[in-house]
C-alpha cells in the first residue's frame, strides 16, 4: 500500500493546495505524530522538503522492506556531496539523508519527538544503494 501523507509545521507558501491537488494527504496539526497515525503502510519513508530521490531508489527501498527491520538512510547523489569538515561544522542535519523506517518504530520514537528531524537523529541506520538530492540548507 503506497499513500503520501505531507506534514505541514505552518509553513505560508500553499502547501495544502499542492499536497491536496496530487491526492496526497495533509496534516496541518498534530505534527509528525498524526502524520504516522494517518500512514496506512508498515513502512514510512521521510524527506525534507526540497530533497528528491535519484532514479531506481523505489526498487532499492522494496528490497530493504522486504528483507529488513532496521532503518536506512540513502546516500548523497555525487553532485550533494560535502567534504567531511564541512558537514562537521555545519550543523549535521538528521533527515538531510532521508530515512525508511518501520511505521511501529516511527510511532515510537514520535511519543517523545516533536519532529521528524528529532525522530530521525540518533538512530542507527543501514545505507542504502539508491541516491538523495539534498535539500538546500535553510
Amino acid at each position: 500500500m503506497r499513500d503520501v501523507v505531507v506534514c505541514d509545521a505552518g509553513s505560508a507558501d500553499q502547501t495544502h493546495r499542492v499536497a491536496e491537488h496530487a491526492g496526497c494527504l495533509f496534516v496541518a496539526s498534530g505534527g509528525i505524530a498524526a502524520g504516522i497515525r494517518q500512514a496506512k503502510g508498515d513502512w514510512l519513508l521521510l524527506l525534507e522538503p526540497g530533497a528528491r530521490l535519484a532514479e531506481g531508489w523505489i526498487d532499492e527501498v522494496v528490497a530493504h522492506t522486504s528483507r529488513q527491520t532496521m532503518p536506512a538512510r540513502f546516500s548523497r547523489a555525487r553532485g550533494s556531496r560535502v567534504p567531511f569538515l564541512s558537514r562537521v561544522f555545519s550543523g549535521n542535519r538528521a533527515l538531510a539523508e532521508g530515512l525508511v523506517i518501520s511505521k511501529r518504530q516511527a510511532a515510537a520514537l514520535s511519543k517523545n519527538a516533536r519532529s521528524t528531524e528529532a525522530i530521525a537523529r540518533g538512530l542507527a541506520t543501514k545505507r542504502l544503494d539508491a541516491e538523495i538530492w539534498v535539500a538546500p540548507a535553510k
